[in-house]
């Protein structure tokens, strides 16, 4: 199993920027992908973006193309998202999850393993 830990959220104005950070431990070489899941109050949780941990391909949905941007460290075993451009329709808690196949997590959002949720709100 795999271990993961996010951080980074927390209170920001519209327009503004804030960087999630989920570091991870434990076997992770058994899973291929690691994603950013978004979940607003109420409503069901969301992928928002995904990394290949084989070849760094990213996922994005549409709602953030050209605002947020997944990277890895690879040497940190931490992959990062960075939210720029931020909306008050993006507030709610950020997960990280990770998958053992870049299809499964990515494409169909099958999820292997949660964080625990760090949570983002922004402010009108």
């Amino acid at each position: 199993q795999v271990q993961l830990v996010e951080s980074g959220g927390g209170f920001v104005q519209s327009g503004g920027s804030l960087r999630l950070s989920c570091a991870a431990s434990g076997f992770t070489s058994d899973f291929k992908a690691i994603g950013w899941f978004w979940q607003a109050p109420g409503k069901e949780r969301e992928r928002v973006s995904c990394i290949s941990r084989l070849d760094d391909n990213t996922y994005y949905d549409n709602s953030v193309k050209g605002r947020f941007t997944i990277s890895e460290d690879n040497a940190k075993n931490t992959v990062y998202l960075q939210m720029n451009s931020l909306k008050p329709e993006d507030t709610g808690v950020y997960y990280c999850a990770a998958g053992r196949g870049v299809f499964e997590l990515c494409i169909i959002r099958k999820v292997d393993s949660w964080g625990q949720g760090t949570q983002v709100v922004v402010s009108s």
